[in-house]
């Protein structure tokens, strides 16, 4: 069975790994309009990414269960932490992270993701292109601005 969201993982992580992949330190410092700056965007990039692969890792073995989340005050939460994280630190966490969610949903099984798919719902994606690729969206368009 094929998962349209692996090319689509797989395409936004290169996505990712070319865009940043010659950031300057000042690239990384720009600020968006919503007040993280391009390096705090790359560390909630990496955080989500990882919870999705603590998931994944607890529901192979103990089956899935709809692990709710307020993805606001997470978010509200994460700000700070990820701002105060050295900006090459949060550039390559980010890139490791991707890298290791993306390897590990290609080996779900059809049955895994079909349960996740019925408990989980919207609540947990499969496709890390989605949330992804609106952040890059954005600090492209903040690189341009300033490019």
């Amino acid at each position: 069975m094929s998962f349209s969201f692996i090319e689509e993982n797989a395409q936004s992580r290169q996505r990712l790994e070319t865009l940043v992949r010659d950031m300057s330190d000042e690239d990384l410092a720009r600020t968006t309009t919503y007040g993280w700056t391009v390096s705090a965007l790359l560390a909630h990039l990496a955080f989500w990414d990882q919870r999705v692969l603590v998931l994944l890792r607890r529901w192979k073995t103990q089956g899935v269960d709809p692990s709710p989340i307020d993805a606001d005050a997470v978010n509200g939460a994460l700000q700070p932490l990820c701002r105060a994280l050295e900006p090459r630190s949060a550039k390559a966490l980010c890139l490791s992270s991707a890298e290791a969610v993306d390897a590990a949903i290609e080996t779900v099984d059809a049955e895994l993701i079909k349960a996740i798919q019925a408990t989980a719902g919207t609540q947990f994606r499969l496709s890390r292109a989605i949330h992804r690729n609106g952040h890059l969206d954005d600090i492209e368009l903040i690189l341009a601005t300033h490019g």
